[in-house]
Order: structure tokens, then sequence, then C-alpha cells
């Protein structure tokens, strides 16, 4: 049952819409577009050690960089569970391969080029600096963190992504800031007893629609009354 809860909030959060920019405050936001964007000159700009943060569509990807154009990140990958040719798998994953390993819950911490790591998109420069309480750690330290950790993980979207990885080598204590606002967006959704009329009101619906069996009866009768007790 409690596996079954985690698979569905993990899918929940790789549906919602998280930013990292909506955790800072307004000037945090406005300083980090004015002076922390990709920088003239490109990897030239970037210190041994510094957090690089790549906004996507559905998601914020984070990376540690390490000089000479290289960078370390946590990336989900099915591939390496599917074959040991090393050149293979140093190829840039394909979205089919991050998506797989979402679903197997696999990774792996690996370096690839800047360009690889921002895939087209914007890079922002120790963007989390503004919004993490800790103070980062000598950067040479961060950057051999990131080093010993190469290699394969596991992963869960919730408890062990890209977020937690690279807090942990630059401030000393893995977090996910869009992780926290997931689950609090997740509390208040839990906490507004209107959801579980509107959810025992699906599920009348579809017990009319596919009718009275154990498939539709259970969750109908089970997921209001979860909803109930835990608000």
């Amino acid at each position: 049952m409690l596996d079954t809860l985690i698979f569905l909030l993990e899918r929940l959060f790789l549906l919602a819409h998280i930013k990292l920019s909506s955790l800072l405050p307004p000037h945090a936001k406005d300083s980090a577009r004015c002076e922390r964007e990709d920088p003239p000159g490109g990897a030239q700009r970037f210190q041994r050690g510094d957090l690089l943060e790549v906004p996507r569509t559905l998601f914020t990807h984070f990376g540690i960089y390490l000089g000479e154009n290289r960078v370390a990140h946590l990336i989900p990958d099915i591939l390496p569970a599917l074959t040991a040719d090393s050149r293979q798998i140093q190829e840039m994953v394909t979205n089919t391969r991050l998506l797989l390993g979402v679903l197997s819950k696999r990774a792996s911490v690996r370096v690839d080029s800047v360009e690889d790591f921002a895939y087209g998109a914007r890079i922002l420069l120790n963007a989390m600096d503004g919004a993490v309480r800790r103070a980062p750690l000598p950067a040479e330290e961060v950057a051999r963190r990131a080093e010993r950790l190469l290699g394969g993980v596991a992963y869960s979207l919730l408890w062990n992504n890209c977020e937690h990885f690279v807090t942990f080598c630059r401030y000393g204590s893995a977090q996910s800031l869009q992780t926290d606002q997931f689950c609090a967006w997740l509390k208040s959704l839990i906490r507004d007893r209107r959801n579980v009329a509107v959810t025992a009101l699906l599920g009348l619906l579809s017990m009319a629609c596919l009718g009275v069996s154990s498939s539709t009866a259970l969750p109908t009768l089970l997921i209001p009354f979860t909803l109930w007790m835990a608000s």
C-alpha cells in the first residue's frame, strides 16, 4: 500500500509544473535574472564547484561544474541497466531513456559537456544560494564531492533527484526545494475537505459508468476515507 502511494505521489510530482524560481522572493528572482544567467563567454566564466541550474518545462535540472567545460549531474537513465557498453551509455540521454529511468528508478551521476547539460536552455549560476539557508562549502570540496559520487545510483523523483545531489555537494545536506514545495501543495490539497466530496463524486460516477466491481468500489470508498482521516 505504501509503495503504491509513493508511486502515485511521484507521478503527480512529474506532472506538476514546479519551478525553483517560484520559491525565491521577487528581489532574488530579479538578481538571478540580471546577474546569474548564462554569462558571456559560456563555460569560461564558470568556476569549479559552481552550481548550474537549467529551467525545463516541468522541472528544473541541476549540476555541479567541474571545470574544463564539464558538468556532473544526476540524471535518470535506463540504459546502464540494459548494457555495459560505455560508449552507448555516454551518449547524450534521450527523452525515452530518461522516462524509462524515472519509471524504473534507475539513474547515474555522469559528466557531460556544458552544452549537453543545458540542452539548449538558459543556465543560471548559483541561483540556489539565495534560497538555501546553508552557506556553500569551499568550491574544491563541492567539486570533489560530486566526483566521488559518479556512477549508478537509485533514483526517486521525491527523495533522491538531481536537486538532492547538488545540494549535498554544495551545502553538505541533501534537500529538494521542488519536493518541499510539492509536499506543501499536497498537504494543502489533503487538508481541504471539499476534495473528499469531489473524490467521492468521481468514484460514484466511475461506478455508474463502469459498473460496480472491486476495482471501482474499493477506490470509491478507500480514497475519500483516507483523505477525510488525513484532513
